[in-house]
């Protein structure tokens, strides 16, 4: 056995090599080499994902209860055009079909989400389970497996049961980690014998900043400089008590893993030789991926969020800061409650130094003291916030390795939206947009970044949040005219097949070869489509027609 103080020098070495490895990241260094040809290590698997709200529709069959996003849809001017998710892709009642494109796609795994209000209609297991609902999950990750598709399930993809946000505040209220534990429970008790991969929470933080600081999205709060977090605040605590859960009660039986995909755009320094500049870049990416990042993997907030926060508190003249506290009971039972990371990434901006001062009201996004910026030449097809840089993939992929020790990330969201008037299943942008940010990510790879995974945000056209159906991340096009939401594929569909059958990119003729074929493909099903809206427009028009009865001449 080592001596007591040689296991301390031991421990003490160990911690000192842990915060170097965090400081790592070389801000000044950002190389934007040509494009590379190779491909991704063995195994590597290839998906493409949805989720419960935006792609299921029948919002109040089969005894679902309503969901946060129920009620905030059905609120006049909330969403774009006043759309709805209530019937969406109709995903709910097509599985075979869309499983059938995804066998088309050669997907390795897919990743959807379980709604809690159609498993557990008040959110409250003692309540009611709804039978129906489970059977409905159960009958897609069957059929999935049966077509050698692996799941990937998220708990939580912001759909929260209306009940408990009426009646307790939602995020708002820490009641809400026993019920999701609760939820997530049912879950592994019925399906973690075939799951393997689970996703706690998806993109916390535009749950915490969009659902409780600004009210863009549902439950539609403004509790400026508060709201986020402690909602935040709570969905760590309930992330970290469902990982323990599963981890004490469930990981031997069923040998499974449970991660949390958070969502990071890159954030550049305007000016690499400005220490102020390098200082806010890492801010905006503390306070967006390390605000739940770095709880999970070293116990506690970044340090910079305590100290901004901490201080534009005091400037306030309030007693303690807006960033709630963990206490140290809280901090080791948080730390270490991820077996892999999910990243979902689509963009980056350049960062500068900018002082808010405290009159201006609080907010979170005052408290970072920064501004974003873009370059106008960045490609930008299709969301506002949007726009294509495939360098920062890297950059950020690369910053996840040195600050939390290089762990297993499982890529969960990247895509490109399109934003047309009028459909073009020919989405070059888009291929050019996953050719360059696949691209980077193998170099991640080849950097030393642990990536095991990819998921293509999305496998189809969906209800996009406040944006309502304006926007279209699919690989698929869904006509949402057409009240059985037939699916065209798009250009991207055979480019992304073609990855996936090489594993990367073989070499330059090939991937050259590739957008031609995708190409071509696409203008017959425009010519499909054109069609379909042809008929369909007939059919509208001959429904609308005035009857009109013979007149018999009196004799």
């Amino acid at each position: 056995m080592l001596p007591r103080y040689v296991s301390r020098v031991s421990h003490v070495l160990m911690l000192v090599l842990c915060l170097s490895a965090a400081d790592d990241f070389d801000w000044t260094k950002n190389d934007r080499g040509s494009f590379y040809y190779g491909t991704f290590p063995t195994g590597f698997s290839w998906g493409a994902g949805s989720s419960a709200y935006q792609t299921e529709g029948a919002w109040d069959k089969d005894g679902k209860g309503m969901s946060i996003w129920d009620v905030f849809s059905h609120k006049k001017g909330k969403i774009f055009l006043n759309d709805t998710g209530d019937s969406s892709c109709e995903g709910y009642y097509k599985v075979k079909d869309d499983i059938s494109l995804m066998k088309e796609l050669k997907l390795n795994h897919y990743r959807f989400s379980i709604s809690w209000p159609r498993i557990m209609p008040t959110g409250i297991r003692s309540d009611h389970v709804n039978e129906k609902g489970l059977k409905y999950y159960e009958d897609l990750i069957n059929m999935l497996l049966e077509n050698k598709i692996t799941p990937i399930v998220t708990l939580y993809h912001w759909d929260l049961p209306q009940m408990l946000q009426e009646k307790y505040g939602g995020w708002q209220n820490i009641s809400m980690v026993n019920y999701f534990n609760d939820f997530a429970s049912l879950c592994f008790e019925r399906f973690g014998n075939r799951v393997k991969y689970w996703i706690t929470f998806n993109n916390p933080w535009s749950v915490a900043v969009e659902g409780y600081e600004t009210g863009e999205h549902a439950p539609g709060l403004k509790l400026k400089g508060t709201g986020a977090y402690r909602a935040a605040h709570h969905i760590i605590k309930a992330h970290a008590k469902v990982w323990h859960t599963y981890d004490t009660q469930w990981r031997n039986k069923q040998k499974g893993m449970v991660g949390i995909s958070l969502s990071g755009d890159w954030g550049e320094p305007v000016d690499i030789t400005n220490q102020k500049d390098i200082e806010a870049a890492e801010r905006y990416v503390q306070f967006y991926l390390g605000w739940f990042a770095t709880p999970i993997y070293h116990g506690d907030y970044p340090q910079v969020m305590k100290d901004y926060i901490g201080k534009k508190s005091a400037q306030q003249g309030l007693g303690s800061s807006r960033l709630p506290t963990f206490s140290s009971q809280e901090k080791s039972y948080i730390k270490g409650t991820c077996d892999f990371l999910g990243i979902g990434h689509f963009t980056t901006r350049y960062i500068t130094q900018k002082n808010f001062p405290s009159g201006r009201g609080t907010s979170y996004y005052t408290d970072r003291d920064l501004a974003e910026l873009v370059d106008p030449r960045w490609p930008d097809p299709g969301s506002e916030w949007l726009y294509s840089v495939p360098w920062g993939f890297r950059r950020l992929l690369n910053f996840v390795k040195t600050q939390y020790g290089n762990p297993m990330i499982y890529v969960t969201e990247n895509g490109v939206s399109e934003k047309m008037v009028c459909t073009e299943l020919c989405d070059d942008w888009r291929i050019y947009y996953f050719k360059d940010y696949i691209n980077e990510m193998l170099k991640a790879i080849k950097d030393g970044v642990n990536v095991k995974g990819y998921t293509v945000w999305s496998l189809l056209d969906k209800f996009e949040w406040d944006e309502g159906y304006s926007e279209r991340f699919g690989l698929y096009y869904v006509d949402f005219r057409n009240k059985n939401k037939p699916r065209y594929p798009k250009a991207s569909v055979q480019y992304y097949k073609r990855i996936i059958s090489s594993n990367g990119f073989p070499n330059q003729r090939e991937v050259e070869n590739w957008k031609r074929k995708a190409t071509e493909t696409c203008s017959s099903s425009n010519q499909l489509l054109a069609a379909a809206r042809r008929k369909s427009k007939e059919n509208k028009e001959h429904a609308e027609m005035p009857k009109v009865w013979p007149v018999h001449d009196e004799v």
